[in-house]
């Protein structure tokens, strides 16, 4: 399994990577097509599908181009078998600072996105 660790571990980090770029070819290429990515907003549960949040990082401004400083990690990493995995990570757009929880599947091979849940904490 240290092979599907170093293969999650290199999706996560091409994330990271896409969400300080707002490259959401990078971003697309680690999450499968019919992933969602679900949040709170206002006291109610959002549902994004893969293709409207790509359409969202597409018109904002990179976090890179403002010279945003990074900040991400991996803060929690289980595999719990040959084909699921779940990944805690933190990054930063800032002002907004989010936790985001990763569900992956391996399928014909490869590692990617299944779900995303996330939150984020908006600081003045």
């Amino acid at each position: 399994m240290s092979s599907d660790k170093a293969a999650i571990e290199t999706a996560v980090q091409t994330y990271f990577d896409g969400l300080y770029e707002s490259d959401a070819d990078k971003l697309g290429s680690v999450f499968h097509p019919t992933s969602e990515l679900t949040f709170e907003k206002d006291g109610k549960i959002v549902v994004w599908t893969r293709d409207q949040w790509l359409d969202n990082v597409r018109k904002r401004e990179s976090a890179k181009s403002k010279g945003s400083a990074r900040d991400d990690a991996i803060l929690i990493f289980d595999q719990s078998g040959p084909t699921t995995a779940f990944v805690k990570v933190k990054c930063q757009l800032p002002p907004a600072y989010f936790t985001d929880y990763l569900v992956f599947i391996k399928a014909d091979g490869a590692w990617k996105v299944a779900q995303k849940l996330f939150a984020t904490v908006v600081k003045k």
